[in-house]
């Protein structure tokens, strides 16, 4: 017999145990200084405006010392932007209007680079276009507009871009992927499809890329947050998908363009045909 089963009453009734307490999300970061890896490069930065992850890119390419080219098919905030590029580098950079669904405005991008600078060394491709819609109920012109912005409009500029590289016979690559490539997503078919093909995409130019001495490369961020996505999302979706991150929040724009950044650099001069994951998502 136990020491609790001879006292008055019986055994002591269990304490309760503690309401659990959900942990905080952590502080996100504070961005790093540059350390001068894109020093003597020019860049090309495709959906540069805004508070995106293109704009974040530029920036950052600025801060390692790199030149910039930027472009956005929004003129009034593209000029936004190389106003506050100009106040992180001391230079205004080059800004060309490009419509990437247009092939005048590919060329005219990547030939005003060639003037002005001699040459791009790096090319960043981050135009792209979601939506939400059921596949029952998706229209051919939703589909179509999606594909043509973010799988098509990618497949323009690389062209154009390895054109101008493989006469160079150097350079790189970095394109804007997304891991609905890989992960299921009700109301996201055709973003996903058309990240999916980015994907195969970077893969199949990689190959071919390889001899000409250029390196193609892309990342697939999960939730970066940013100004925009609280216009066109409700706070409860954003919340759930936040949830799904292993650290408890979404990435910052500078996060991603710090691996973009990577990608570009001579850190990573034996990498070619892979899709980075900025999140712990890849399958």
């Amino acid at each position: 017999m136990n020491e609790a089963d001879t006292m008055p009453g019986g055994p002591p009734p269990p304490t309760p145990a503690a309401t659990p307490v959900p942990p905080t999300p952590p502080t996100p970061p504070t961005p790093p200084r540059g350390h001068g890896l894109l020093e003597g490069k020019v860049v090309v930065v495709t959906a540069a405006a805004g508070t995106g992850i293109g704009f974040a890119t530029a920036r950052r390419c600025v801060e390692e010392g790199a030149t910039v080219v930027i472009s956005d098919a929004h003129e009034r905030r593209l000029g936004e932007a190389a106003d506050a590029l100009a106040e992180v580098g001391g230079t205004r950079p080059l800004a060309i209007p490009c419509d990437v669904t247009v092939e005048d405005d590919v060329q005219r991008l990547y030939g005003a680079a060639v003037e002005r600078h001699g040459r791009f060394d790096v090319a960043v491709n981050n135009a792209g276009l979601g939506g939400q819609a059921d596949v029952v109920d998706m229209t051919d012109d939703q589909w179509a507009k999606v594909l043509d912005i973010t799988l098509t409009g990618t497949f323009r500029c690389m062209r154009a871009q390895l054109r101008h590289l493989y006469a160079q016979g150097s350079g790189v690559v970095v394109n804007n992927s997304s891991v609905l490539g890989w992960r299921a997503q009700a109301g996201q078919a055709h973003y996903a499809a058309a990240k999916a093909g980015v994907m195969a995409l970077t893969r199949c130019s990689a190959v071919e890329a390889a001899p000409h001495g250029v390196r193609v490369n892309a990342v697939a961020p999960s939730l970066a947050l940013h100004p925009f996505l609280n216009r066109v999302m409700a706070d409860e979706e954003l919340e759930a998908l936040r949830q799904r991150e292993v650290f408890g929040r979404g990435a910052e724009v500078w996060e991603v363009a710090n691996v973009i950044v990577f990608l570009a650099s001579e850190y990573s001069t034996y990498l070619t045909g892979e899709v980075v994951s900025v999140s712990s998502q890849h399958p």
